[in-house]
Order: structure tokens, then sequence, then C-alpha cells
């Protein structure tokens, strides 16, 4: 499934034009990497939570050289399943 069939179902769901269902969904996306960006976690009840994490800097190496190169520290998105999630996918 992706973005273009998450719109058809809202699309299904509550009517409108395509259009506006494609907004829905761009909106959510949009809010959910807001929030992330501005180090906020987003919980979604039946779902699970959106966060983040920071990964430390460490050296890593070119795979085709050889030559050791340093990778800054970073922030990376999370995602934890929420336990009606999983039991729902079991």
């Amino acid at each position: 499934m992706n973005k273009a069939d998450l719109a058809d179902k809202v699309h299904a769901m509550l009517g409108g034009t395509k259009t506006q269902a494609e907004s829905v969904v761009e909106t959510l996306i949009e809010t959910i990497i807001g929030a992330l960006k501005g180090g906020d976690e987003v919980s979604i009840s039946g779902l699970g939570i959106f966060s983040t994490k920071m990964r430390p800097a460490r050296v890593g190496r070119n795979p085709r050289t050889g030559e050791s190169i340093k990778v800054p520290s970073m922030r990376v998105p999370k995602f934890r399943a929420a336990k009606a999630l999983k039991e729902a996918v079991k």
C-alpha cells in the first residue's frame, strides 16, 4: 500500500474529491514530520509512537577503497508499534 492507496481509502470513506483526500493524507504526513523535526513524539493510539533518537558519531569504511571516514552523529526517526498493532498482525 502506498500514499495513493491511502488517499483512495480516505476518499472512499469520507467522500468529497480525490484531491481533498490526497490533501488530508499529505497533511497528516507533513504534521508527523514537522513534529519529529521539532523533537516531539507522535503517539497514535492503536498504531504506535513515532519518535527520533540520536545516532552517535562513528568511524565507517569506504567499501571500495577501505579508507576510514568519519560519520557524524545524526538524529534518525524511530517507530514503536502499539500492542494492538502487534496483536492484529500476528
